[in-house]
């Protein structure tokens, strides 16, 4: 029997910013999210960027906690009046239940609907967590992607 993780969200503050940096600069999970910033290991642009957002009311940000442990993020932002959710998980977590269970807690809290996410085409583990949460394919669309220096397919699901 699988056990049961018990993870924790709380607001994502300033002093989060340095443990979330380490996860996203990981080359493996940079590729498979594809639309990162263009330079994931510059940590200066990193800090300054994510200080903006936390003061940012329209973003709803989240530190996944684990024993008290940093282990991933979980957001709510707004992209063209639309609302979008994001989340990154550090990779020693994946495939353990962790997004699921981190978005099954975000969404019971962040209720704008209808919620989109958008994933790049071969993240089969992100398009099993949205479905997980109740999301569904709604579109397809084309962007660049900067962790593979070209542009590739994205999937766009949506919670109503």
């Amino acid at each position: 029997m699988k056990a049961v993780l018990k993870i924790e969200l709380r607001p994502t503050n300033l002093n989060d910013l340095d443990t979330l940096f380490l996860f996203q600069i990981d080359a493996k999970a940079n590729y498979l999210s594809a639309f990162t910033s263009k330079n994931p290991l510059d940590k200066k642009a990193y800090i300054q960027k994510w200080t903006s957002l936390l003061s940012n009311k329209k973003i709803n940000a989240k530190t996944i906690l684990l024993k008290n442990k940093i282990i991933g993020s979980i957001a709510k932002f707004e992209m063209e009046g639309h609302a979008e959710v994001t989340y990154w998980v550090a990779k020693a977590f994946w495939n353990k239940g962790v997004a699921t269970l981190a978005l099954t807690h975000f969404l019971k809290t962040e209720n704008k609907r209808p919620i989109y996410a958008r994933v790049a085409f071969d993240n089969l583990g992100s398009k099993k967590v949205l479905k997980n949460c109740g999301f569904t394919i709604i579109g397809k669309d084309k962007g660049f992607a900067n962790a593979r220096n070209q542009i590739i397919e994205e999937f766009i699901f949506e919670l109503k």
